[in-house]
């Protein structure tokens, strides 16, 4: 913890820590001119606004931030407490000091108006799930929203500095539970992830401390008593394993494990102990070269002291599901008391540290998922450039070209595939990069992006093509309940929309439109046949029955389709009168002929599909393609519809009109699609229909329709793609049978 100088020397000695002459003369500038409007002023928290500034300056200046970072956190009060001398800072500090300002006040302006999600969007059984989504997007779009990374450390040395000052003062309040909660929600994990360990520790301790007081001063308590006993056992327990390891020639760095106090309150929480019952209470750090020296170390420990074998874990040879190694044991000192050791390699500590599997996974989350690697793994890059800072800093102070080039990487490292906006709620919403209020739209309901009409962008009226930036609050116009609602076809159009999730709702629309209108079609053909015959009376379900329909609607569709023949319904209607007395249809005779004209060279007289000249269409009912078995049937003014061999509509009608079935066969291979049905059926959960359709890009294979429904936790979705050949499908449906939660995965 650092300590706050009290003198004017020492004020200014701590801001200019490890800086150069000229870089030394800007902060002493920046302090000039915060003591001439500062004074008399406060922030938020209550604080004096020169002390807060003066505290934050000294704690960036511990971190070894550069000097940009501490301009910044000395004059970030000046816009609201002088706006006049705000306007000068970028003349008289540089236009990087104004930036980064600007980006931080961009972050306390976003923070304030969306620190928890509001209860009326977490409504039903899953709130508790809903709320802790919530909070991790809301986490990652701090970051995201973060351009210069340097925003972020001046942030959390601002809120650190608060909850000292609330300390200080002894301040229990409603205030001080609000900022303590905040912090342990979006601060801690922040500088958890960044691997800035001083402040995550501090925080999460001043965080305790104002959120459970009698909790937090009875540890404390507990471990003031015994410190010195503690210390003074942990430091002979050192001593003893160094003088065993040099005397085995065994090169090590043995070092104590301080314990926090919010550390021990979660595990004694967690794991339903008593204090007395800690054993890493009293802990220390083995760290050597290579792997056999580890198994060493621990034979050498267990030789020294009485090891507790239940409490023995070897993450080295079974590392926990992250990827983090070491030797955990517990043994019994000399005053029959537990002590921790922990044994690990330079590259596991490091790896534990600063790399992919950071202790914030498994810490706070119990483990890692294939669909959050991409985002640890930028993590660990800005956690790696945030160590190499700080070693460069140590190492190379006096080289400006070093350093610069630090700042340049750190500005230029961010987490630009995902953006994050706000609903007029302050709920936060995740988008792919380059999304439009349309995909914002569909984003929260499929109804809310039919019935989109306009968009407001921070309060202002945008074009729907618009492009969201990070930290903007959208509210989406909608057109009102009962008059003309739906998408426009130029949302499909490039530009419109980014997600592959709102162009597939917006093509479903269509289709179902599409549908609608072959229903009404197949139904007035139907209506106008049963008036012809004069059978107006009859029961269109039972007809629908007798045809071989399951329901009326399907036989709407199929006759809307043109791939189910009126002459049928004729004859189901006169029943065995017709079977008696069959009535020829000449034009069908004349069709059949016809086609079998065009195809008297083929070989056999056999229909080739997809040859030119030749009338013919792919059945939807089945949706063949190449290389399933398929046969053709002769319709009524649509030339020969082809079926797949096992169709059950084919089999129907070829039943009633045998004499209109022909050969058929596959063509040669070309660059022909057909269409299929896909049916999934998976445990619904957020991202579902995204993962699957991926699947479908990388497979380079076309959506052009797709239906989704939920009930009971499960997803039914059917999607219509374009294939070449089966076996392109046969590779995609192999692929989705291993998406998270996919139970089933057939063409139909």
């Amino acid at each position: 913890m650092v300590s706050i100088a009290s003198t004017q020397t020492d004020v200014q000695g701590y801001l200019t820590k490890d800086l150069h002459a000229g870089e030394r003369v800007r902060v002493l500038d920046a302090l000039a001119m915060i003591e001439s409007i500062y004074p008399g002023h406060t922030v938020p928290s209550g604080q004096d606004a020169l002390a807060h500034a003066l505290s934050m300056g000294q704690l960036l200046a511990s971190l070894n931030a550069d000097v940009e970072t501490r301009l910044a956190g000395l004059l970030i009060s000046m816009p609201l407490l002088d706006p006049a001398a705000a306007e000068t800072i970028e003349e008289r500090f540089g236009k990087e000091t104004a930036e980064l300002m600007a980006g931080i006040r961009q972050l306390i302006r976003f923070n304030s108006i969306a620190q928890h999600p509001r209860q009326e969007v977490l409504r039903g059984k899953n709130a508790s799930q809903q709320a802790a989504a919530q909070v991790e997007t809301l986490r990652k779009m701090l970051l995201a929203m973060a351009s210069d990374m340097r925003v972020v450390l001046v942030r959390l040395a601002s809120r650190v500095t608060t909850l000292r000052y609330f300390a200080e003062i002894k301040l229990e309040s409603e205030l001080s539970e609000k900022y303590a909660r905040d912090t342990l929600d979006l601060y801690t994990p922040l500088a958890n992830r960044l691997g800035i360990w001083q402040l995550k520790w501090e925080l999460e301790d001043l965080s305790f401390r104002f959120l459970e007081p009698a909790a937090y001063k009875r540890i404390a308590k507990m471990l003031e008593e015994k410190r010195m006993e503690r210390e003074g056992f942990v430091e002979a327990a050192i001593i003893r394993l160094r003088a065993e390891l040099a005397a085995a020639g065994i090169k090590a760095e043995v070092s104590g494990r301080p314990k926090h106090i919010y550390s021990i309150w979660n595990k004694m929480r967690g794991k339903s102990l008593d204090f007395a019952d800690l054993y890493d209470v009293r802990a220390f750090r083995v760290i050597v070269d290579d792997i056999k020296t580890c198994y060493a170390v621990l034979a050498m420990v267990h030789n020294t002291w009485t090891p507790l074998l239940k409490e023995f874990d070897d993450y080295i040879s079974r590392p926990k599901p992250n990827g983090y190694q070491s030797l955990h044991t517990v043994v019994v000192g000399d005053d029959d008391r537990p002590l921790e050791v922990q044994i690990r390699t330079h590259d596991m500590h490091n790896f534990a540290e600063y790399g992919v599997a950071a202790h914030w996974r498994y810490k706070e989350s119990g483990g890692s998922s294939s669909t959050a690697q991409k985002y640890d793994e930028k993590i660990a890059w800005l956690r790696q450039l945030l160590a190499w800072k700080s070693e460069v800093s140590d190492a190379v102070v006096e080289r400006e070209d070093v350093r610069r080039d630090w700042a340049e990487k750190l500005k230029t490292t961010t987490l630009d595939d995902r953006i994050y906006v706000l609903t007029p709620q302050a709920r936060v919403i995740e988008l792919p990069s380059g999304a439009t209020p349309i995909d914002f739209a569909y984003h929260l309901h499929s109804d809310v992006g039919h019935r989109c009409r306009g968009a407001r962008v921070d309060g202002v009226m945008v074009p729907l093509n618009t492009v969201l930036k990070n930290g903007q609050t959208v509210d989406i116009i909608t057109a009102k309940s009962g008059s003309a609602t739906g998408p426009s076809r130029d949302w499909l159009s490039p530009g419109y929309a980014a997600s592959p999730r709102t162009r597939s709702k917006v093509r479903a629309w269509f289709n179902a439109i599409e549908q609608q209108e072959t229903l009404a079609g197949g139904r007035g053909l139907i209506e106008k046949t049963l008036q012809r015959e004069g059978k107006t009376a009859v029961n269109l379900e039972e007809l629908a029955h007798r045809l071989g329909f399951q329901r009326l609607d399907d036989l709407f569709l199929a006759v809307g389709k043109d791939e189910f023949s009126l002459r049928l319904v004729e004859q189901a209607l006169h029943g065995d009168e017709a079977e008696k007395n069959p009535v020829v249809d000449e034009a069908a005779i004349t069709r059949k002929s016809r086609a079998s004209s065009v195809v008297q060279g083929a070989k056999s007289g056999v229909l080739v599909v997809g040859t030119d000249g030749l009338l013919t269409q792919l059945a939807r009912c089945c949706k063949p393609a190449p290389p399933d078995e398929i046969v053709g049937f002769i319709t009524r003014g649509k030339g020969v519809s082809i079926h797949r061999g096992n169709c059950k509509n084919f089999e129907a009608m070829s039943i009633k009109a045998p004499e209109r079935v022909i050969q058929t066969t596959w063509g040669a291979p070309g660059d022909t699609v057909y269409p299929v049905d896909i049916f999934v059926l998976a445990g619904d959960r957020q991202g579902l229909l995204r993962d699957i359709s991926e699947i479908f890009l990388r497979e380079k294979i076309n959506v052009i329709g797709v239906s989704t429904q939920s009930a009971k936790g499960q997803a039914r979705m059917t999607f219509v793609v374009e294939i070449g050949a089966t076996a392109q499908l046969q590779k995609a449906l192999t692929v989705i049978r291993e998406v998270s939660g996919v139970i089933d995965a057939k063409r139909q």
